[in-house]
């Protein structure tokens, strides 16, 4: 094969990423073939899926490639820290978007999986703990997802206040409270269940009912409201 001695433009124009993707849709094409209309040139001796097809092997998944630094790129000639950034902000919108789809879809929720579903793809890869609030309407169908803090939650009350407050401003009926754990480990901590209850006892005096609080490990997730702590 030619390809890897030539540019794309010398491809025939069907097989051009690029091309490809406008006539028959992103799902036609691979992983690699994505990667390269983001990289959109290659460099001498090498084009754009050359280096894609490489990025791919070295790392294996889009997933893979969410957290990594400036050191994991340099291996990839051709590709600079401008590409390198170009390809950590497509990750970042394709994470957002189940969420922002969600949101703006006004995605109704019946169990403690639709919001695992939801959430998952973002939080499972994060180096630090993120809390979520997931606004909920009389029907169940989401007002917002807001971010509460980031890292290990050491003093509840303020937060508490501030996720009771947000939900009278949305005109929220029910809440359910997300975080990630580090480790596989997801069961709840000492801090986890005293977060719980002050949140669903201020919750009570406001009438805002705290219908979850979901802890999400690396493929699993704890429910409160599974296990019949709520």
């Amino acid at each position: 094969m030619l390809h890897k001695t030539i540019g794309i433009k010398s491809w025939p124009v069907d097989d051009r990423p690029r091309e490809k993707l406008l006539k028959k849709g992103p799902r036609a094409l691979s992983n690699s073939e994505l990667l390269a209309i983001l990289l959109r040139t290659g460099t001498n001796g090498s084009s754009a899926i050359d280096i894609a097809r490489k990025v791919m092997k070295k790392f294996g998944t889009f997933r893979n490639m969410v957290h990594t630094d400036s050191r994991d790129w340099k291996e990839f000639k051709g590709l600079g820290s401008a590409k390198a950034a170009h390809i950590q902000a497509a990750l970042e919108i394709g994470r957002g978007f189940r969420e922002d789809e969600a949101s703006t879809g006004k995605q109704k929720v019946s169990s403690a999986k639709d919001i695992v579903d939801i959430l998952k793809p973002q939080l499972r890869d994060l180096k630090t703990e993120l809390f979520k609030v997931v606004y909920l309407d009389s029907n169940n169908r989401i007002i917002d997802i807001t971010d509460a803090a980031t890292g290990t939650v050491n003093h509840a009350i303020p937060i508490v206040r501030e996720i009771i407050h947000s939900a009278l401003q949305k005109f929220a009926v029910s809440i359910v409270c997300v975080h990630n754990h580090l480790s596989a480990n997801i069961t709840p901590s000492t801090q986890d269940k005293k977060f719980t209850k002050e949140l669903s006892d201020a919750g009570k005096l406001m009438e805002i009912k705290l219908v979850d609080h979901i802890i999400i490990g690396d493929d699993s997730y704890y429910s409160f409201s599974d296990e019949g702590i709520l």
